[in-house]
């Protein structure tokens, strides 16, 4: 049964309780990423990755920890899709490493790297699972960035040149092309204060680095188009940024300042994407922010057209809402440039073992916010998953935490579709426990437990219960 509410704006502040069913042709599936499963790192010509590089500096990744064999998904690919078919996933979500097709990250294609995902691919037909190819997730050819990495436009150039020959390999069998996963961490978080590869701190680069990777998705989508793709995808990472009162009651009331606050960081955590790619132009706000720290000659005459290609869907990345206040005085975090008077606060809701407050509501919020701020184009959620302290025990892994997790976010995408908002398909994140970037191998996402000494791999309860969601294109009462 539903309790029914007055919808001001904002998303409910219920959850369905009972069964609830999804829409026909509802998308299932799960996603991971190249550098955090597949391992041969070293193998079949592949070129160095930023990740290489930066994992293997001391004191970068929580114990030392490397990607350089993380699930031998590389040489387990088919036992891992048989796991998905046992699962009844609809669609898989992987990312193609781009040193495996371009070691340099420029020039002649790779054969043996393009074979491997072609492999997977059929491997992937062969069980019914549509493969939902994301070109990059982060790993870029470490050759490029001795050019200047994403601060340098070249990248984005190379980039389209990279996807069109994955395309021209894949593309009779693909329908999904996403360009780039979550430029916001890319750029900030890489380098802005440096916690993610390639380990940059400086906030002008950041900015340089986002418009680039802004034109990367550009001239990449212009490309796919050309070559016939059907389907093209942005996924980018996004939260509903509320005030902290807002966490637990999303018709609380905000103060001027604080509203201020709220729609600053949405404007550079969000809007410095979508308004670019989807309508042509940069806020005002991050155009203010960029003249700031690194001038605007790095944005060029025509680059706004070239980046606003059409594009078929958005894909969300959500874990956490973003909760903030205004904070005079305070100085700007280094991942966010023009967070200059405004203070990311704690939460005293539950959080997993990331430390990433638990807010399910905050799921349908976005969806709403994005689907009335963007109608033009439909949603997709690409990754929603938690870390726990999962453990072992007479060969099962009985992970309640994330199960609660799942259904109650999944409760947050139906009522958000209940009220309105186009949501297409939701990826669980992720299929595997992985190697979890500057955390290493000590978190675990995965519906599926790997053991990393022998590669064994268990279906968790989570796994267990989200194939019983897919096959009742529903949740159970």
């Amino acid at each position: 049964m539903t309790t029914t509410v007055t919808n001001r704006g904002t998303a409910p502040s219920y959850l369905t309780e009972g069964r609830v069913d999804f829409p026909g042709g509802f998308v299932w599936g799960a996603a991971t990423a190249s550098y955090q499963i597949e391992g041969a790192v070293k193998e079949d010509g592949r070129g160095l990755s930023i990740w290489d590089t930066f994992s293997g500096t001391p004191g970068k990744v929580v114990g030392g920890d490397t990607g350089e064999v993380a699930c031998d998904h590389y040489h387990r690919y088919a036992e891992d899709v048989e796991l998905m078919r046992e699962l009844g996933l609809h669609a898989y979500r992987f990312s193609v490493a781009w040193p495996r097709i371009q070691a340099e990250g420029a020039g002649p294609v790779n054969p043996a790297g393009l074979d491997f995902y072609d492999r997977l691919v059929d491997t992937l037909l062969a069980g019914g699972i549509a493969p939902y190819v994301t070109l990059y997730h982060w790993d870029l050819p470490q050759a490029l960035e001795d050019r200047g990495g994403w601060t340098a436009r070249e990248t984005a150039y190379r980039f389209a040149e990279y996807a069109a020959a994955v395309h021209a390999r894949l593309g009779d069998r693909v329908r999904s092309w996403t360009t780039l996963n979550e430029p916001w961490v890319s750029a900030f978080l890489g380098y802005g204060n440096g916690v993610h590869a390639p380990g940059r701190t400086d906030p002008g680069e950041a900015m340089r680095a986002a418009h680039h990777l802004l034109l990367a998705h550009g001239l990449g989508a212009q490309a796919l188009r050309a070559a016939g793709a059907e389907e093209i995808m942005l996924v980018i990472n996004s939260s509903p940024v509320v005030t902290p009162a807002q966490v637990t009651d999303p018709y609380a009331a905000a103060s001027e300042a604080d509203a201020a606050a709220v729609e600053r960081i949405h404007a550079l955590l969000t809007r410095q994407f979508l308004d670019p790619a989807l309508r042509g132009a940069y806020p005002e706000e991050v155009l203010a922010v960029a003249e700031r720290h690194a001038g605007l000659g790095h944005i060029h005459d025509g680059d706004l057209a070239l980046i606003n290609q059409r594009i078929d869907l958005v894909g969300i990345n959500y874990y956490n809402p973003c909760v903030v206040e205004a904070g005079p005085g305070r100085p700007a975090d280094a991942a966010w440039p023009g967070s200059e008077d405004v203070r990311f606060c704690p939460t005293d809701v539950p959080a997993t073992a990331m430390g990433w407050p638990i807010v399910p509501t905050g799921l349908s919020r976005l969806l709403l916010r994005l689907s009335a701020d963007y109608p033009e184009v439909g949603l997709f959620v690409t990754e929603n998953g938690a870390a726990f302290d999962d453990v072992v025990t007479d060969g099962r892994v009985h992970d309640a935490e994330r199960v609660a997790y799942y259904d109650g976010h999944l409760r947050a995408v139906h009522a958000a579709i209940e009220a309105g908002a186009d949501v297409r398909g939701y990826l669980a994140w992720s299929l595997l426990d992985n190697f979890e970037w500057a955390e290493g191998y000590r978190r675990r996402f995965g519906l599926v437990y790997v053991d990393y000494a022998t590669q064994a791999r268990i279906l968790k309860d989570s796994a267990l219960w989200y194939a019983d969601a897919i096959r009742r294109n529903g949740l159970a009462d």
